[in-house]
């Protein structure tokens, strides 16, 4: 019996040919991966972590939404995309509830600015959460697949263990690859199940302990705002170098350097003048906005019990009144005590002029 004919073909996928959805692959309870091929057979050429637009059927008209490729270029006759529906997405929505195998899409693309081939280095750092895991998977999978030496932490957080996106590849690959190493953690395990990996927020004190030479590594990270600006806190407070820093938005995919947004983080600086008042024993002492209001509490002959100085353990939390102070903590405090005026005096810099109540 003849073997029916595959239809090949050596020329490169071009966005005037519609893609077909070949399968659907549900990841987690709430995430699924769309794969897709060109009809013609054509091949997928792009660089890992970059994105494509998808130009989407929905009711009252199209509309088009960037994904980010969570294949790898190594792979190239099919490319695929992971999606997780939001509250307020609509084009989301419209896939997961309709888009079937066989059904045809136009796509273009791919384009992106968010990708390791674009900063070669010896050793990278890879931080996610959520569904932002998606460009690092293409990457990671493109250096399992170039099988040459690999040096990358690949750090990941979500809500609980069944939330974790390709958790079966990604330990797939670790296991054979003494170069790659995973990192995981949770806000909750799941119930009556063990968790071996990290739990709660990530913070400055873990990713120490998750790559103890993260100053060595090129950065990148992808997941919702507040989480990347935590992780830039975090870097900076480690004294990282941010121009190895890279980050992709969340939302809206970056797709050249002239589009990318300015990152306006508010860091303490060495060189600006600041000033606590310490409002109960009626001393005010200048300083540095890189001195923390323990450190300039101690200088002022004034006691703040602490204990662990690097924001975890929450002893030395004390209420401030006035001003503005940069925080990154390790977990000792709430943000409901944030919210309420309390801050911890271990990582706390002054910016500018500030009262506490001690």
């Amino acid at each position: 019996m003849a073997r029916p004919r595959q239809n090949w073909t050596a020329e490169p996928w071009a966005d005037d040919e519609a893609l077909e959805c070949v399968m659907v692959v549900p990841e987690t309870r709430d995430t699924f991966s769309f794969i897709f091929r060109a009809p013609s057979g054509a091949w997928f050429d792009y660089q890992p972590g970059q994105f494509v637009t998808l130009d989407l059927p929905v009711p009252g008209g199209n509309v088009q939404r960037t994904y980010t490729i969570s294949s790898s270029p190594s792979r190239p006759l099919s490319i695929s995309v992971t999606v997780k529906a939001q509250a307020a997405s609509v084009g989301t929505r419209w896939m997961l509830d309709h888009l079937k195998p066989g059904m045809r899409i136009r796509a273009y693309g791919p384009n992106g600015i968010f990708s390791f081939h674009r900063h070669p280095a010896t050793k990278y750092l890879f931080v996610s959460a959520g569904s932002g895991i998606t460009p690092m998977m293409s990457m990671t999978t493109w250096a399992w697949d170039r099988a040459q030496d690999t040096d990358i932490v690949f750090v990941h957080a979500a809500q609980r263990p069944s939330d974790i996106i390709f958790r079966d590849q990604l330990e797939h690959y670790v296991a054979r690859v003494p170069g790659l190493q995973l990192r995981l953690t949770v806000e909750q395990p799941e119930p009556f199940r063990v968790w071996h990996g990290y739990q709660g927020r990530l913070n400055s004190l873990m990713l120490g302990l998750m790559a103890p030479d993260y100053l060595d590594r090129e950065v990148f990270c992808c997941g919702p705002e507040p989480f990347m600006q935590a992780v830039r806190e975090m870097l900076v407070s480690m004294g990282y170098d941010m121009e190895r820093y890279h980050q992709e938005s969340f939302g809206a995919p970056v797709a050249s350097e002239a589009e990318a947004p300015v990152i306006e983080d508010v860091a303490p600086d060495q060189d600006a003048r600041a000033q606590v008042h310490f409002a109960t024993s009626g001393v005010t002492a200048v300083c540095a906005e890189t001195d923390t209001v323990l450190a300039v509490a101690k200088r002022a002959g004034l006691n703040i019990p602490s204990g662990c100085t690097f924001g975890l353990c929450g002893t030395c939390r004390i209420r401030k009144t006035a001003g503005e102070v940069h925080m990154v903590h390790n977990g000792g405090i709430s943000d409901e005590d944030i919210a309420e005026g309390w801050i911890l005096a271990c990582c706390s810099n002054p910016m500018g002029r500030i009262a506490v109540e001690v």
